[in-house]
């Protein structure tokens, strides 16, 4: 294992070069870069990071689908109960129209009560939780089951809270929290960067651990704390500024 402050170089130097506004364009992070309110840069957020597992080119394909079957206008397509009658399909690989059906429910539930889903966490208290990620699925879960007949869906939030590593709510999170003004858009205030945790997966754990980072061997939420506290022993204000690097320097861009 190299020195910490050797890898810390390494990760410095590689999260400046790939938090970039070049990165925008391959990254799903650019669907809700093209939103101005607050609402639908919310739900483009989390729906592209919903469906961001497997080939980038396609996942980006997908997320434009999204977009054109809300027409442009995501939060007055969820309000306007529009997915009820959007026709059975795929949406990508495993996640299907029905699955989208589901998770519009939940979150017109949600806006139904609070203005914003960040209105909802802070109505939650997210922002005083140690696993504030967590906490907020596990609130999500809940609008989402009600609004769904007490059903719940694994295909739009994991229930398995106590394991999971919630890479894709993570992703999401750092996109709506962090604030540097370069690729992540810092709308949402209910939490600070200093409270995020990094979205492993299989690249960062793989970089991870090859950088002697992480010792754990499964990209499991215990190995998700292990990395995050690791990496804000490097930058306790901003940790996952470093998902930058390692999934960079995983995927060899």
């Amino acid at each position: 294992m190299e020195p910490l402050t050797d890898i810390k170089e390494l990760l410095d130097s590689e999260a400046s070069r790939i938090n970039s506004p070049e990165f925008i364009a391959d990254d799903p992070v650019q669907f809700p870069r093209r939103f101005q309110r607050q609402q639908d840069i919310e739900i483009i957020a989390l729906l592209s990071a919903t469906i961001a597992w497997g080939n980038r080119k396609m996942i980006c394909r997908n997320c434009e689908k999204l977009i054109r079957i809300f027409e442009g206008r995501p939060y007055d397509y969820v309000m306007d109960e529009a997915y009820e009658t959007l026709p059975d399909g795929n949406i990508h690989r495993t996640f299907f129209v029905n699955n989208l059906r589901h998770y519009l429910r939940g979150l017109r539930s949600i806006y139904a009560r609070y203005a914003t889903l960040e209105a909802m966490a802070a109505a939650e208290g997210i922002g005083r939780d140690e696993m504030p990620a967590w906490r907020l699925v596990e609130v999500m879960n809940r609008y989402f089951a009600e609004a769904n007949g007490g059903v719940s869906d694994s295909r739009c939030l994991p229930g398995n809270l106590r394991s999971t590593a919630l890479k894709r709510i993570n992703m999401a999170l750092r996109w709506l929290v962090r604030d540097d003004g370069i690729v992540d858009m810092g709308v949402w205030k209910v939490l600070r960067p200093s409270q995020l945790f990094i979205p492993m997966d299989v690249h960062v754990g793989d970089t991870s651990r090859n950088l002697g980072l992480l010792h754990r061997r499964s990209n499991d939420r215990e190995a998700v704390v292990q990395l995050t506290d690791t990496l804000r022993r490097f930058r306790p204000d901003d940790p996952v500024i470093y998902d930058f690097a390692l999934f960079g320097i995983g995927m060899g861009i």
